[in-house]
């Protein structure tokens, strides 16, 4: 994909970055407890394992009916954007809402964030969502939604803001299209084709 400042690169994830992609979500317990990023792609709950979710993500990736924008420090993977069309990532949290004031589906969705235990405040979210942008760019560009956590006065955990910071769309110059929670919003962004 492409480098960012401090050294930083951005890869896609693909069969051949799945051993780093692996190796970060296997050192933090699965992404919260075992979704290896898959709660966007199914809906998640009782009778779906870590395993399950593991197989099934590598299969996405293995099909290229998955995408992650990784953030890389050398060769060690430090959290990722995943993004992909409503297709492909159908959940949707706070859907009663999102749904309530919706006019049309987007071309693309970005969904989740994750950066790896001890690897925070360094930059990785906002150069994932780069490396999203400009491969959706490359992709034929469209309409963009993102789902971000206003933190406004609170602290706010970073494993709580798996959503995305409000602070990094708005440096993409995403812009605030209707709130679907009390601290979530929709942010929508018109991306041109690279």
């Amino acid at each position: 994909m492409s480098g960012v400042e401090g050294g930083l690169t951005v890869r896609a994830l693909t069969s051949e970055t799945w051993p780093a992609f692996a190796e970060l979500v296997e050192a933090n317990n699965g992404v919260w407890g075992g979704c290896w990023c898959m709660g966007f792609h199914v809906k998640l709950g009782k009778g779906r394992t870590a395993a399950q979710n593991r197989a099934e993500k590598e299969d996405l990736v293995n099909q290229g009916l998955t995408h992650n924008s990784l953030v890389f420090d050398g060769d060690k993977c430090l959290g990722w954007c995943q993004f992909g069309s409503p297709d492909e990532l159908p959940e949707i949290k706070s859907r009663r809402l999102y749904e309530k004031g919706l006019e049309a589906l987007p071309d693309w969705r970005i969904t989740c964030f994750f950066t790896g235990k001890g690897l925070r405040k360094r930059g990785v979210a906002h150069a994932a969502l780069g490396g999203a942008l400009d491969e959706i760019a490359r992709s034929g560009g469209g309409v963009v939604e993102g789902y971000p956590e206003e933190t406004d006065d609170r602290t706010v955990a970073g494993s709580f803001l798996h959503t995305g910071p409000m602070s990094a769309f708005e440096s993409y110059g995403f812009t605030r299209t209707r709130p679907i929670s009390p601290h979530r919003w929709v942010v929508t962004l018109i991306v041109k084709p690279a």
